[in-house]
């Protein structure tokens, strides 16, 4: 392995987080447009074997840790033969999905015989009604069915991201709390980020993280620090105090995390972020396509990772919400 990738706080980089497609079959309103959506043309996004070689490349620095995203990665064809590419390579122990679940039914098996074994699945809402008003598409049921069918085929683990908005969601909080202890899948709140398409965005419609757990604990029983914190996490995990049920929250605006960051990101288009904040971009793509050997495009990384903030911005006066919204960028 040659030197990590390290920026100018001294955090080290080990976790890529890579978007396939910024296509989606749902809508939800803190990503996307209602409609009349322009997606990327499809030559301009990464082929697999240009994904396969820019993990190789990082992969040399210590990346060991992926996670594929969209858009919703599962409206790619034959995300699986991915999956099996990036399994093979030297250096990678870690490979992680996550999906809005509508397609994970039929395709489950075939993802876990490639090699994929963790598994996020994005669901605001346990009720029908509720999941249509934030994904402005139908579509619950077969959610549900690709939760147990992932369960069937044994993901493990398996997670469900809510993300928790006033106003909206606040009714959710205690049916997720009780799927939670009844499945043995653990659920993440998260709190509303200023990454959608409308710019519509406010500090007063993000829910906090501590207002949930507070409404958890006095609604079902106390909520107990999980005596496993990942290290390098953005959740914050719980567990009931009876030992039942995990809860994770993920407070990106009350209490950000970034201080102990380890991720950076590369969008469907070849482009790396460096935070998910970020307002400045390096095309690899291009790159790549222009026969740049293995070293340049190393040194590219590295530049981006050098010139990390120290933080987002979120809760400064100088805030400024990226151009791309979240589909594009990579949940």
């Amino acid at each position: 392995m040659i030197s990590p990738l390290i920026d100018g706080f001294g955090r080290v980089h080990n976790n890529l987080r890579i978007s396939v497609t910024d296509r989606c079959n749902i809508r939800c309103f803190y990503c996307m447009p209602a409609d009349n959506v322009v997606f990327m043309k499809r030559e301009k996004l990464l082929t697999f074997e240009e994904v396969e070689r820019f993990v190789r490349v990082v992969a040399r620095c210590g990346v060991n840790k992926l996670r594929l995203t969209g858009g919703e990665p599962l409206v790619r064809r034959d995300l699986h033969l991915l999956i099996e590419r990036l399994a093979a390579i030297e250096g990678i122990d870690d490979i992680g999905l996550t999906t809005n679940g509508l397609l994970l039914e039929e395709q489950a098996q075939l993802l876990y015989d490639a090699g994929l074994r963790r598994i996020n699945i994005s669901l605001d809402a346990l009720s029908a009604e509720k999941f249509e008003q934030v994904t402005r598409r139908s579509g619950y049921d077969r959610v549900i069915a690709g939760i147990r069918k992932a369960q069937e085929v044994g993901f493990d683990p398996i997670k469900v991201n809510a993300v928790s908005i006033r106003g909206v969601t606040e009714q959710e909080i205690v049916p997720f709390g009780r799927f939670a202890r009844e499945t043995g899948i653990e659920v993440r709140f998260i709190e509303y980020m200023p990454l959608d398409a409308d710019n519509a965005w406010e500090r007063e419609k993000v829910l906090f993280a501590r207002e949930i757990v507070e409404t958890l604990s006095r609604e079902i029983m106390p909520l107990v620090s999980a005596s496993d914190q990942p290290a390098h996490a953005p959740a914050t995990d719980f567990v009931f105090a009876d030992g039942v049920g995990r809860i994770g929250v993920i407070p990106s605006v009350s209490e950000p995390f970034c201080s102990n960051c380890n991720r950076f990101r590369i969008t469907a288009d070849g482009k790396i972020r460096n935070c998910l904040f970020s307002l400045e971009e390096t095309d690899v793509r291009e790159l790549m396509r222009g026969e740049a050997s293995d070293e340049e495009i190393l040194e590219a990384v590295r530049a981006s990772i050098a010139g990390k903030w120290a933080g987002h911005h979120i809760n400064a006066p100088d805030f400024v919400q990226p151009e791309r919204a979240m589909y594009s960028i990579g949940g």
